[in-house]
């Protein structure tokens, strides 16, 4: 790929991602309730930055990439496809997994007592699986965008940072309220965060022999289109659900001004 060091580099950042969910955890020690017109508002946020970082940046250099090894014409049409590759990819995985065994969905409705009932038989392998099946995409995403592009890897690290922050909130107070237990809310919010390097670091080890720069152009866009998938799926969905719409599209467009306004710095 790059050398160690940068490979090491990118996987700290993913990690330091993925941990966000810890955050997000921790809320069980402080609070039964969390103000939900916060949570709106930065899923919004990080659902815009997703968004115009996926279709301004990372396609449009997929794009370039795919061009200058099969022509213009050419190029685009394999970005394209490999755009809406990365949509299927995570749609068949979302699709796998049951709406209410799926700790990833936030906006899913979940019955607290149906919870309760099945919390511990749902506990170990399965709900593990399940956590790092959703997250492996996202820990390519970060991975990837961390390991060949510094100027797009700070601001795509943060927005999935921030939304790793409910997301670890949503598996934490479930389990929690289930069990009792604030540590094992705890262990598991972490569990689903730890799912994104360890889905960098297999990604890494698979893609090595083949890396390159036609490879990089799939790949960038293969992630432009898990993000966008993920922010119109999950992100804008649970926004509208914690709060206000208008809050949501606040965050959104706030989020698509911010990464606007740091791609511009680095030009």
């Amino acid at each position: 790929m790059q050398g160690m060091n940068s490979f090491w580099e990118a996987l700290l950042l993913t990690l330091l991602a993925g941990l966000s969910t810890g955050i997000g955890g921790m809320v069980v020690f402080f609070a039964k309730t969390i103000d939900t017109r916060v949570l709106a508002v930065s899923l919004g946020l990080s659902a815009g930055v997703m968004i115009y970082v996926s279709l301004v940046e990372l396609l449009h250099e997929a794009a370039g990439l795919l061009s200058a090894a099969y022509g213009a014409k050419a190029g685009l049409l394999y970005a394209i496809l490999s755009f809406f590759g990365g949509i299927l990819l995570i749609a068949v995985i979302d699709k796998l997994i049951p709406c209410d065994e799926n700790p990833h969905e936030i906006a899913c409705p979940a019955d607290p007592g149906k919870r309760r009932d099945h919390a511990l038989r749902r506990t170990g392998l399965v709900t593990a699986l399940a956590l790092g099946i959703h997250n492996f995409p996202e820990g390519m995403a970060a991975f990837v965008s961390a390991s060949q592009s510094p100027r797009l890897a700070i601001p795509i690290i943060v927005a999935i940072a921030i939304h790793n922050i409910p997301e670890g909130i949503a598996v934490a107070m479930p389990i929690y309220c289930a069990t009792g237990s604030r540590r094992i809310a705890m262990r598991y919010s972490i569990l689903a965060g730890l799912a994104e390097p360890l889905g960098a670091v297999i990604c890494y080890f698979i893609l090595l022999p083949f890396i390159s720069e036609v490879l990089y152009g799939v790949l960038f866009a293969v992630v432009a289109g898990i993000m966008v998938f993920i922010s119109l799926d999950e992100l804008l969905p649970s926004a509208r659900i914690y709060g206000e719409h208008h809050l949501s599209m606040y965050g959104l467009v706030g989020g698509m001004a911010v990464m606007a306004l740091s791609l511009w710095l680095f030009v």
